[in-house]
């Protein structure tokens, strides 16, 4: 498939899918007029890159990563930097937890804004 079919079922841009190129993620092949052409299996490649961006690794993670994915195999380092991501995802996880109660206290104390002694104005 080309480009703009893979971003499509993909859900990514074009651009996305030629920085994942640029990057060493995603591999095309080309025809003779030199459009890239990527396999049925890039769909799912291009998705499982975007589920790792979301969770927050870098590109350089992601490469050293990949490998061992296509390869089904794990090493001790990769299962290490993953827990390692898994454990700063954790951290991060519990920062926003944090914040979201601190919202919440401030929602309720604005509820009723002359108990509080603040008033909001829009």
């Amino acid at each position: 498939m080309r480009i703009g079919e893979l971003a499509t079922k993909a859900g990514v841009s074009v651009r996305a899918l030629r920085y994942y190129e640029e990057q060493g993620l995603l591999a095309s092949d080309r025809s003779d007029s030199g459009q890239r052409l990527y396999p049925p299996a890039a769909v799912d490649r291009v998705q499982l890159i975007q589920h790792l961006y979301a969770a927050g690794l870098p590109s350089r993670t992601i490469a050293e990563l990949l490998p061992c994915v296509d390869a089904r195999v794990s090493t001790p380092e990769s299962r290490a930097r993953l827990a390692a991501e898994r454990d700063r995802i954790d951290r991060q996880i519990a920062e926003l937890i944090q914040t979201r109660d601190r919202l919440d206290a401030i929602i309720d104390l604005t509820q009723n804004p002359r108990l509080s002694g603040c008033v909001i104005r829009p």
